[in-house]
């Protein structure tokens, strides 16, 4: 009787953890709030939460003029299908950006986080980078790391492309 008492108790211990960190994911869910757009880092977090939110236009509006620039159908396609999952499983930490001597292009330094695919797989982290060039006074995404861009975007880099 007195072991049914105290598993009843670890058994209800476990309930009520269940039920707050269900009720702290969901409450802390759509707290995030875009940031500022004056700096490459926070237009990298800008996109990359406008991505997860499923704000295609205000995303789309994040990207440069290149030459394999999608029209908005051609953006929408792998974001609508296949790429939504691993957009939804990865996450990033800005770890430092690099801006050219003449300010007109940045890197900002990535560390994605990516998610696990089961109980025993904790993901991994991967270094990356986001290439930004600076157009008309804003800062403008010309390359991102899957998930959060579509290698068919992408273009041979030019030898004009600064140092950093």
């Amino acid at each position: 009787m007195r072991q049914d008492r105290f598993l009843m108790g670890i058994l209800a211990g476990i309930a009520v953890l269940a039920a707050l960190a269900l009720t702290v994911h969901f409450t802390q869910r759509g707290r995030l709030t875009y940031g500022a757009e004056n700096t490459p880092e926070g237009v990298v977090r800008n996109y990359i939460m406008a991505l997860q939110r499923r704000d295609y236009e205000r995303a789309y509006s994040y990207l440069s003029d290149f030459t394999n620039k999608p029209d908005m159908p051609q953006f929408l396609q792998p974001f609508t299908s296949y790429q939504s999952r691993d957009v939804s499983l990865t996450g990033i930490e800005v770890t430092s950006v690099s801006t050219a001597a003449d300010g007109q292009s940045a890197l900002v330094y990535l560390s994605l986080l990516r998610g696990g695919s089961g109980l025993f797989d904790q993901g991994y982290r991967e270094s990356n980078n986001a290439e930004l060039v600076l157009q008309a006074g804003s800062w403008k995404i010309r390359n991102m790391p899957y998930p959060f861009w579509n290698y068919e975007w992408s273009s041979p880099l030019s030898p004009a492309v600064p140092e950093f």
